[in-house]
């Protein structure tokens, strides 16, 4: 496996996660805020990790040209 799949296998599996933590921070805002702000951490977490695997992946793309 090339190493640009890996960076785009591991950019689709991290924007999932995000997603589903996204949507448990909203879903636990009216019952636990607590909870809430702990999954909302753990996703802008996950989006500083998909920012850097963008960064990658754009580099990537350039020097396989």
């Amino acid at each position: 496996m090339k190493r640009i799949d890996i960076i785009k296998y591991k950019q689709d599996k991290l924007k999932q996660e995000y997603k589903t933590l996204v949507e448990q921070a909203y879903n636990f805002r009216q019952t636990d805020s607590a909870l809430s702000d702990i999954s909302e951490y753990k996703a802008i977490k996950l989006l500083n990790k998909l920012n850097r695997l963008k960064y990658l992946y754009r580099d990537q793309n350039r020097t396989a040209i």
